[in-house]
């Protein structure tokens, strides 16, 4: 290691400790009651977050208490890795991302107004092309992180969802402006505070849940039920995610931490 990384490191490990440097979590709680995706029928459903009991400093573990784990892969704040869609279908799985694009600054757009104003707000290229020009350009190995307010109702399993008319109104993202992130821009990963990678009518764009379709499939990684965007400044965090790595996994529930100033 160079004397000048070795200098990098010790003065970040000086701002965490001192508090120059602060941790946001930006992850949901994972429980029984953490709202999941509901696919309509004839569609199957993953399987809710659950714990088992295993032992409890009883008969099967006198000094110790542990569980089993239940849980579909897209459960919670959760990380779609490109073989999740039929677009990269033969692509990594979880265990083989690589780990220098978990890491990466984070690019944070408010959409918070629009999406109050309209839960079935998109984002459009246009958005993205006004923030860039204000705060500057998507780096490489960046994260796009969206912020739509819709972490408020992270506890709240029917307005997370927002259900009516047999659809899912949350905000997203249009399909043109998902295959242009795709296409035309070097971020490692897209990150929203809903259920979702795409908008909860998704379904009816062309084509069906376009950021799952395009990003997924120029390799690009998807985060979802984010919490706390609204803290985090437009430009000058790090965000930090880790999934677990299953092998031949699709996707997989994951604590994501951002690193900003205080």
């Amino acid at each position: 290691m160079s004397t000048s990384a070795e200098s990098a490191i010790d003065q970040l490990l000086t701002c965490l400790s001192d508090g120059g440097l602060r941790v946001v979590d930006l992850t949901n709680q994972l429980s029984a009651a953490t709202p999941t995706l509901r696919l309509p029928e004839p569609f199957a459903n993953l399987i809710d977050f659950s714990l088992e009991p295993v032992s409890e400093f009883d008969d099967s573990g006198p000094l110790w208490r542990h569980n089993n784990i239940h849980t579909g892969e897209h459960i919670g704040t959760h990380l779609d890795a490109p073989r999740h869609w039929i677009s990269n279908r033969d692509g990594a799985d979880v265990s083989q991302l690589p780990v220098s694009r978990l890491i990466g600054p984070a690019h944070v757009l408010d959409i918070s107004a629009q999406a109050a104003a309209d839960p079935d707000f998109l984002l459009e290229i246009e958005h993205i092309q006004a923030w860039t020009a204000e705060h500057g350009p998507l780096r490489p190995g960046g994260w796009l992180l969206v912020h739509s307010g819709w972490d408020q109702y992270a506890r709240d399993r029917d307005a997370f969802l927002n259900f009516s008319d047999g659809t899912s109104h949350t905000p997203g993202i249009s399909a043109e402006a998902a295959r242009w992130l795709a296409e035309e821009t070097p971020i490692a990963g897209y990150g929203v505070e809903t259920v979702g990678i795409d908008s909860g009518n998704g379904f009816a764009l062309d084509p069906p849940m376009p950021a799952h379709h395009h990003l997924l499939g120029a390799d690009k990684y998807g985060i979802t039920s984010l919490q706390n965007l609204g803290s985090l400044p437009p430009t000058g965090a790090l965000v930090v995610v880790c999934p677990l790595p299953i092998v031949g996994g699709t996707g997989s529930p994951a604590r994501v931490l951002a690193v900003v100033a205080s």
